[in-house]
Formats: structure tokens, C-alpha cells, sequence
């Protein structure tokens, strides 16, 4: 992995952190201000919307990234002609998809057995707009490779929507929190014009007073790209959140939806964290594959899942021996039969990060279908076992269900990346990693569970970990210095 690859990688990650500490401050705050039982309902319009606005916020926008990404370094009239075609089919997409939304609210209350909900969904509505235009200017940067403006818009994004959805929930509850959902990206949306009126789109004039190259370029490629995503992600999306509405629809509890979505929320801590790994493999490995560099592909790759297995082991086990001083410093001890099901579910999400990322490796080299499938396929297998587990087992049942769909998945997943790109990690890295994490794992269950000082022991055991290694001689010394050097080296 190039230094500036992983430079871009750290600075992507730190504004991916903070976004989602933002993320679980403004749930833990929503979450005691409102109770359990009007979370529950919060979160369901709050989930249902937002997942509205992923499949139209990843379609045209990833599609655009991933065309512009392959050429913008040698024409900049063709990052032009590609970007104005993508603002006219996603302006037609995401007014058709808000019109329709707010006229389904009813019956999507109607499906989920509350028809209070109808109202809300309707408010939401206009959080659809307003995300897919901030979540337009993301991917365009993506595909320009402008990963430190990604950075600085997602750190605005956070403060943003921590001071509107607290302060607006604290005065006017559920209906508070949701217009602070639309204020915060419409205000993002407006900064990321800005910055590409008065500096991106000159460069790019600039740039392309000196070239030749065509400025031709079919729509109905970003097209043909896109509806594959969006049905990548209808069913991922579905895939990961269909839980929290069986869990609804069968136990018919506002409280067990809040405890649950609870769990969920702190259970994808890592999945978050991980998440900025998309934004810089999408369009490398699109640059990569483009230009047949196999072999470049290929330790991309290999650096990737060899940095996730390292970090998601302790992530995973920490999480789930102190789950319940997690979910109670984050929620208050009303949420505390929460920690039952999250310390199932952050085994799942361990595997589910892994699949994800590896679906946006698949995109990048253009190979969408299989993501899809596999996909589909996931998000049946959820729907079956969430039908039978949570009918036996409630919200813990639930957990075991989504939990064993992502290990299937993902297995399934490195099974196809294994034979496109010849990808895999060496059995010996695996045993020093799992070794080091078992060692780890049987330590953790002597500590406390104390509602601060868990803290400690989780720094502290983190840190064990990296020492276990290093001195299994996995982590060396010179992984440290390249990390540094990557990290401060300005160009």
C-alpha cells in the first residue's frame, strides 16, 4: 500500500471516526431524552428514511465516482461531462423517490402495525433530498481522489448534526430530532457546492485548457452501473436493519425495539469505523483495474483485509465481554438488557464489515453483480432465521439470526475476491492473530465490568494485544515507522 494511499486512508479514518462518535453521542443523548419505548419509534422512521436515502445517495453518485476516478487525472472535460450528466439523472431520481416516499407513508406505518408512525415518515421525507445532495459531493470528491476535502466535510457533517438533532430534540422531541436530520446535510450540501464552485471547478478549467480529449461520454453507462448498486444496496441495507423491523412487527414492542436498536447501534461500532476503507478502495481499485494492474490489485487488497482481521479481532472480542458497561454508558442503565444481544451481535458485525468493504473492492473493479446476489441470497436467509429465532428467542434470537447470515456471507464473499484477484492471507498471519486475540479474550473475563473503569481495561487490553504481535513477530517495528512516516509526510 502506497504511503499517500495510506495517509489518505488515516486522515479519511480520523473524520470516520469522529462522524460516528457524533453518531453515538447524538443516540445516546436522543435515546435518554426520549425513553425506550419513543427511541424505538424514532429509530424506525429514522432507519427506514435514511436507508431510503443510501440506495439513492450510492447509485448515480458511486457510478459517477468510480467513471471519474478512472480519468480525471488525464481529462478534465470528461470529469465535467460525466458529473452534469450525474446531477441530471439523480435530480430526477431522488424528486421521483421523495414524491413517492411521502405518499407511502401510511401504509408503510400501516405494514409496521402503528399508524401514529405516518406523520413522522412524512416529515422525514425531506431528509431524503437533503442527504442525497450532501451525499453528492462526497462521491464526486471520492472519484477525484480529493480525499482531504471528503475529510474536512464529513468533520463539518458531524458538528453539524450534533448541535441541530440534540438541541431541536431537546425542545420539540422525535419531530425536533428529525428536521435536525435535514438541516445538517442540507447545510453540508451547501459547503460542498461552495468548495467546488471556487476551487475544484477552476482547477479543472484549468486543467482542461490544456487538453485534447474528448469530452463524449454515455449516460447510460452511469445507468447501467448504477441500478446494480442501487440493488446492492436494497438488499444490504435490508440485509442489516430487516431485524429491527421483525423485531417490531412479530414482538410488537416500542420498548423492545428501542433495547434492541440499542444494540444494534453500539454493536456496529466497528462496521463505522471501517467504513472509510470504502471511500479510498472504491476508487483505487477502480484506477488500478482500469489500468490492468493486476498485482497492484492484489496487494491493495491483501494490506486491506490483513489491517481489518488485526484491528476487528480485539474490536470484536472487547466489545463483547463489556457490553453491558458499554450500552450503559452510552444509553443509561435503561437500555442495560441491551448488552445480551449486542454481545452476539458484534461476532456478526465482525464478519459483515468484512463483507461490505469487499463488495465495494468487487464494484471498484466493476464486478457489482455478484455483491448483489450474494446480497439477495444474504437477506433471505435473515428474513427466515429472524422469523424463526426471534419467535423463540425474542431480541436475542434476532442477534443469533443476523449474526449467522453475516458469517455465511462473508464466507462466501472471500470465497469470490479469492478467485478474481487471487487474494487471501497467510495461515500463519491467521494463527498469530487469533492466538493473540484468544489470549486476550481469556484475560478480558477476569476484569471488572465497572461502569468507568472499563475504559481502562479496554486501553489496556487493546494494548496487550498489539504486544502479543509484536511479539509473535506480526507486527514489527517497521510497520510502525511506515505508519508514521505515511501519516506526517505532507505530499
Amino acid at each position: 500500500m502506497s504511503k499517500n494511499l495510506v495517509k489518505s486512508a488515516f486522515w479519511i479514518t480520523i473524520s470516520e471516526i469522529i462522524f460516528n462518535i457524533s453518531g453515538f453521542i447524538i443516540h445516546s443523548v436522543v435515546g435518554r431524552i426520549l425513553g425506550p419505548a419513543e427511541y424505538g419509534r424514532y429509530a424506525l422512521v429514522i432507519t427506514l428514511t435514511t436507508m431510503v436515502i443510501i440506495l439513492i445517495g450510492n447509485g448515480i453518485p458511486t457510478a459517477m465516482a468510480k467513471y471519474i476516478s478512472e480519468i480525471f487525472q488525464d481529462n478534465a472535460t470528461l470529469v465535467k461531462t460525466i458529473k452534469k450528466q450525474a446531477i441530471l439523472i439523480q435530480s430526477i431520481l431522488v424528486s421521483f423517490i421523495t414524491i413517492a416516499f411521502f405518499f407511502s407513508a401510511p401504509l408503510l406505518a400501516k405494514i409496521l402495525g402503528d399508524n401514529s408512525l405516518t406523520n413522522l415518515f412524512r416529515l422525514s421525507t425531506l431528509i431524503i433530498p437533503a442527504f442525497a445532495a450532501a451525499s453528492f459531493y462526497f462521491s464526486y470528491y471520492t472519484g477525484l481522489h480529493k480525499f482531504n476535502i471528503q475529510a474536512t466535510i464529513k468533520t463539518a457533517r458531524s458538528i453539524f448534526r450534533l448541535f441541530f438533532i440534540i438541541i431541536l430534540a431537546y425542545f420539540f422531541k422525535i419531530k425536533g430530532a428529525i428536521i435536525g436530520y435535514i438541516l445538517a446535510p442540507a447545510i453540508i450540501f451547501l459547503l460542498g457546492f461552495l468548495i467546488d464552485k471556487f476551487k475544484v471547478s477552476p482547477e479543472l478549467n484549468q486543467q482542461s485548457k490544456s487538453e485534447i480529449q474528448t469530452a463524449t461520454f454515455k449516460w447510460q453507462k452511469l445507468v447501467n452501473y448504477a441500478w446494480q448498486i442501487i440493488i446492492f444496496f436494497l438488499a444490504y441495507e435490508f440485509l442489516i436493519s430487516i431485524d429491527l423491523y421483525m423485531v417490531k412487527g412479530i414482538l410488537g414492542s416500542d420498548f423492545l425495539t428501542g433495547i434492541y436498536n440499542a444494540a444494534l447501534t453500539i454493536g456496529r461500532i466497528p462496521y463505522y469505523i471501517f467504513y472509510a476503507l470504502t471511500v479510498i478502495l472504491l476508487p483505487v481499485i477502480s484506477n488500478t483495474t482500469s489500468q490492468n494492474k493486476k498485482q497492484a490489485t492484489t496487494n491493495i487488497i491483501n494490506h486491506s483485509l490483513r489491517l481489518m482481521i488485526t484491528l476487528l479481532v480485539p474490536a470484536v472480542i472487547l466489545m463483547s465481554v463489556f457490553a453491558k458497561p458499554i450500552i450503559t454508558l452510552f444509553y443509561s442503565t435503561a437500555y442495560a438488557s441491551a448488552s445480551a444481544a449486542m454481545s452476539i451481535l458484534v461476532w456478526g458485525v465482525g464478519f459483515l464489515t468484512i463483507y461490505y468493504i469487499f463488495c465495494f473492492v468487487m464494484s471498484g473493479a466493476g464486478k457489482v453483480k455478484k455483491p448483489m446476489v450474494i446480497s439477495l441470497f444474504g437477506l433471505s436467509i435473515n428474513i427466515v432465521l429472524n422469523y424463526l429465532f426471534i419467535h423463540q428467542y425474542g431480541i436475542i434470537g434476532s442477534a443469533i439470526a443476523t449474526s449467522i447470515t453475516s458469517v455465511i456471507i462473508t464466507l462466501i464473499m472471500l470465497y469470490y475476491v479469492w478467485l478474481e484477484f487471487g487474494v487471501s492471507i497467510q495461515i500463519k498471519s491467521i494463527s498469530k492473530i487469533f492466538i493473540a486475540g484468544g489470549i486476550t479474550y481469556w484475560l478480558a473475563l477476569f476484569f471488572s465490568q465497572g461502569q468507568f473503569i472499563f475504559i481502562l481495561w479496554l486501553m489496556l487490553l487493546f494494548a496487550f494485544y498489539i504486544l502479543l504481535l509484536y511479539l509473535l513477530r506480526e507486527i514489527k517495528k517497521e510497520d510502525f515507522i511506515f505508519l508514521k512516516n505515511s501519516i506526517l509526510k505532507k505530499n
